[in-house]
């Protein structure tokens, strides 16, 4: 894999930018690993645990379902009919559009999603050995580089303070 020198002018990235987007990959590309791996220990493919964890929030149209997994909703039909057929997702009319279905997820689904997500050691493991505090501190900077409206944490405000 090649990499695109950037453009003239453009801003390089420091040394430290660059250390964290590694980083961040890194654990990225773990999370999915183990995320595949429990999946499959439900009989489920990534694709189809990640649609269930979706409607276990909340039942969604599939449209809604594909813009959140960044696939085409002939994908998520698929994926929702070997889930329903499986009995862990069930589609009903939208109480809003009754032209319009929703994908929900059924009882035994719940209760699927919620061993999945219980088997996920990842990123439990690493996360146990930081402080509250750090922990806090840790989930502001991930939701402020997703643009999320974050609220700062109170104690330790000096990892605050802007350059």
């Amino acid at each position: 894999m090649t990499s695109t020198p950037p453009a003239p002018g453009a801003p390089t990235a420091d040394a430290l930018t660059v250390e964290v987007v590694e980083l961040l990959g890194t654990v990225v590309a773990r999370y999915h690993e183990e995320y595949e791996e429990a999946a499959g220990q439900h009989s489920l493919t990534g694709a189809q645990a990640r649609v269930l964890a979706l409607l276990s929030r909340e039942p969604l149209p599939m449209r809604r379902i594909a813009q959140q997994l960044k696939c085409e909703p002939s994908n998520v039909t698929g994926i929702v009919d070997r889930l329903e057929g499986r009995g862990l997702v069930e589609r009903r009319p939208s109480p809003e559009d009754r032209r319009v279905k929703l994908a929900a997820v059924t009882e035994q689904g719940r209760q699927t999603s919620a061993r999945l997500r219980e088997s996920l050691d990842f990123a439990r493991e690493p996360l146990a050995g930081l402080t509250t505090t750090e922990r806090t501190l840790l989930r502001y900077l991930l939701q402020r580089m997703l643009g999320l409206d974050a609220a700062p944490p109170a104690e330790h405000p000096e990892y605050l303070e802007h350059p």
